[in-house]
């Protein structure tokens, strides 16, 4: 499975994608709202549960990589492990790559996929109450605070789940189109 963009080439995870990852998990600020800094063999275990989640859903984080100088941007996309009650579409992007838009490039990507190729009706992102550039993307999106809240089991701390429906992304990506 691959998606292209207009910078980006979407793919499944693999095991060579592992450098992209530790400069992602070992940085402070970049792993501060996705479980925080993690030595070598967790990143590699990650990597190995990102890429499960594909075998099992079908579906799963992809690799981002910028088309122009094949660097490794982040990771994100379709997901919906153990304990989540909604399909989410997440991102995490590097830091090097941070405020120059991959993070939206992505998730419109995604929720095109999402609605269009996999059918959901719904999709959250799991947002921490204090990551504003999260909150950013998804209102970008048209995405919302729905009031709901998820305690993320292992991770302890609770997110804001911010989401639409289907029909609101229709009318949401013709807003994009013309932006």
């Amino acid at each position: 499975m691959i998606i292209e963009t207009q910078r980006m080439i979407l793919r499944r995870p693999e095991a060579s994608d592992l450098e992209g990852f530790k400069a992602l998990m070992q940085d402070e600020e970049a792993a501060r709202f996705i479980g925080g800094v993690m030595i070598d063999e967790l990143i590699w275990r990650q990597i190995c549960m990102i890429i499960g989640h594909w075998e099992v859903h079908g579906f799963g984080f992809f690799t981002m990589i910028d088309k122009e100088s094949g660097e490794w941007v982040g990771r994100g996309g379709p997901w919906f492990p153990l304990g989540y009650v909604h399909k989410e579409v997440g991102w995490s992007v590097a830091r090097k790559f941070w405020r120059k838009g991959y993070a939206s490039e992505l998730a419109v990507a995604c929720l095109d996929h999402v609605f269009d190729d996999l059918g959901w009706a719904r999709v959250v992102h799991n947002i921490a109450p204090d990551n504003i550039a999260s909150q950013r993307v998804a209102k970008k999106l048209g995405s919302y605070d729905t009031g709901e809240d998820l305690h993320m089991k292992g991770f302890d701390i609770t997110v804001d789940l911010w989401g639409q429906t289907r029909e609101e992304w229709q009318e949401n990506r013709k807003r994009l189109v013309r932006g």
